[in-house]
């Protein structure tokens, strides 16, 4: 899965058009970057921008644009409202999908190693990416801002982590780090600011100024009123929606609002937030409601209602969710086939897509019928007293037969780096060491991957034969070719793993795989008795 990691570099200038376009233009031409938001505020003489990629090109659009702002920007001429200490003033990088912390941490010291060097200035860590716990918070390192560096960064306690501990007049300093993905968030209030305020004490993680914390850790919050809404909010920080979750917030507001009879209308997420926080509250309110929502899209829109979401300004989960504006297209060349073209790719005289993709396809759709014929029995008022049990069984193979679809191409792409490798140079003892060991690490992922698909259709088991004892038997022999297009693809999948075996030298590696593959094999063939069995029994 392709890592998704965002950069977020807040530059000292929010009222020159040309400055706040040219460092967004060196951001949109880095390759692999894409620029989501630029966000100028001309009283804070400050401009945000905040894109994505991977861990190579965030670094590379962030080293870009920090040479554009370290032309145009001079910090002996700056004021704003914001605090600041620098021409690029903070630059930290967040995980968003299949990205660690120790991803962004990494990210940000080779950014800060990068730009140092090229450009001979002095930068601090923060955060995650911080080892001293003095110097972790923003705020600290900042004390004192642009006006005060002269006199600090001689001292050893604030020397920079990387560059010259020089006070630099036309840039001044730069802070960056690897943290979590803040979320800001705004609850409506039909109330006064006061009101929306005595809210916002009670649940931000200092609570009241009185020693006693408030409900929500890693929160912060205030209240203000909204002329153009004609209502009162808590403006909240969620700092960490890991910790605490948008929906958290949103109940939190609900049950501090109820006390003095303040009513709650909705409310407003800003800027851009990663599915995941949506997800989680997309199960919560399935688990407190006892809902069965298997499909994603269905459960965004779920979160967007009870959240109320569209209260002030329509929410588009298109332009709003971050892997949907990164979304790449061209991920699953295979799998976004059309039927009749994957067969016609099938039946072409290549190699590949071979036996390999064709047994996930096989697995994906038994799997899929299974979670038909589920789906057909699920709120039907006939089979009420077996709804307990479907409800289970719809989002496990749901979810099992979209997990199973990228398997498709990741079967035809190892064999592809298994081609590429047997075809490189040998002409050297250098060479034939090089592409031996490149043709073993290509078997061995084009061994992975149909096992894969053999552990993951095997998940899929205990609920086939749940349908086949519950569901509805109008659709047994849906039923029953579920189950036999689900073996095969097991079965498939086995000799993709078996065939590959022939030349791996790791005698460890194929001693174990085989072992797994003929213990996934018998499951799958003993399984497939017991749907047809449990059919035949009814």
């Amino acid at each position: 899965m392709k890592k998704i990691i965002e950069c977020v570099p807040n530059f000292s200038e929010g009222r020159n058009s040309d400055t706040i376009e040219a460092i967004a233009k060196a951001i949109r031409e880095t390759e692999g970057c894409t620029l989501l938001d630029v966000d100028p505020g001309a009283s804070t003489n400050r401009t945000v921008y905040t894109f994505v990629g991977d861990e190579k090109s965030v670094v590379q659009g962030a080293f870009n644009a920090a040479k554009v702002a370290f032309e145009l920007i001079d910090m002996r001429k700056h004021h704003g409202s914001h605090p600041r200490m620098g021409a690029m003033d903070v630059c930290p990088f967040i995980p968003v999908a299949n990205a660690s912390m120790e991803d962004c941490v990494t990210c940000s010291k080779q950014f800060a190693k990068l730009v140092s060097e090229a450009l001979n200035i002095p930068l601090y860590l923060y955060e995650f990416s911080q080892d001293q716990v003095y110097r972790k918070k923003l705020p600290a390192i900042r004390e004192g801002e642009y006006e005060g560096i002269s006199q600090r960064i001689t001292q050893a306690k604030w020397k920079p982590d990387y560059g010259p501990a020089k006070f630099n007049p036309k840039w001044g300093a730069t802070v960056t780090g690897a943290r979590t993905f803040l979320i800001a968030y705004n609850v409506n209030i039909l109330g006064t600011k006061e009101q929306a305020f005595r809210i916002a004490l009670s649940i931000r993680e200092n609570g009241r100024n009185d020693g006693q914390p408030g409900l929500l850790k890693e929160c912060k919050a205030i209240g203000w009123y909204v002329d153009e809404y004609n209502m009162a909010q808590v403006s909240i920080n969620l700092n960490d929606y890991n910790v605490t979750a948008i929906h958290d917030a949103f109940e939190a507001c609900k049950m501090e609002a109820a006390k003095i009879n303040v009513a709650v209308a909705g409310s407003e997420l800003v800027g851009l937030v990663p599915k995941e926080a949506l997800l989680q509250a997309a199960d919560y309110y399935i688990h407190r409601d006892n809902l069965m929502i298997p499909e994603e899209s269905q459960q965004i829109k779920l979160v967007i209602d009870r959240l109320g979401l569209n209260s002030v300004a329509p929410f588009d989960p298109q332009k709003r969710i971050i892997e949907f504006l990164v979304e790449d297209k061209s991920a699953h060349p295979l799998a976004n086939l059309s039927l009749a073209n994957f067969i016609r790719s099938v039946a072409d005289r290549t190699s590949a897509p071979g036996g390999g993709s064709v047994s996930a396809v096989m697995a994906a759709m038994g799997v899929g019928l299974g979670s038909m014929v589920a789906k057909l029995t699920y709120g039907v008022r006939k089979f009420e007293d077996v709804d307990k049990p479907i409800r289970k069984i719809v989002p496990s193979l749901h979810n099992i037969s979209k997990e199973l679809i990228p398997m498709i191409d990741a079967d035809t792409n190892a064999f592809n780096n298994y081609i590429n490798a047997v075809r490189l140079p040998k002409n050297t003892p250098e060479e034939i060491s090089k592409r031996e060991e490149a043709m073993q690490l290509g078997l061995q992922e084009a061994i992975r991957i149909p096992l894969r698909v053999m552990r993951l259709a095997n998940q899929a088991w205990e609920c086939m034969i749940d349908v086949a004892r519950y569901g509805n038997l109008a659709s047994r022999s849906d039923i029953e070719v579920g189950a036999k297009a689900l073996e095969a693809g097991i079965w498939g999948a086995y000799k993709n793993v078996e065939i590959n075996m022939n030349d791996i030298a790791d005698e460890a590696f194929k001693t174990g795989t085989l072992q797994e593959a003929d213990l996934l094999l018998q499951t799958a063939q003993v399984s497939l008795k017991a749907v047809l069995n449990e059919l035949k029994m009814r």
